[in-house]
């Protein structure tokens, strides 16, 4: 009888050291799984960031290449006169 409680006690024992155990890691992999969010998210922001500046440089090319092509007309035209 003895035997049996004291396999009951042991056991119970080692379910419980299982859980404390399984409890804590839980807690170690959420956190690093939060940290990983934060660091994916703050990367996305910064990646936006420079897409938006990008595309503002990319509006603008356009502009600028038309600005030159006038620009090479008019000295082309001041060279043609002399």
């Amino acid at each position: 009888m003895t035997e049996i409680i004291v396999a009951l006690i042991t056991g119970g024992m080692s379910l419980a050291g299982v859980i404390v155990t399984s409890l804590s890691q839980r807690r170690k992999i959420e956190h690093h799984l939060q940290l990983s969010q934060a660091v994916t998210e703050t990367k996305l922001e910064e990646l936006t960031r420079e897409v938006r500046e990008h595309n503002n440089y990319a509006r603008r090319v356009p502009i600028l290449e038309e600005q030159m092509r006038v620009a090479n007309h008019r000295i082309k035209d001041l060279e043609d006169r002399k």
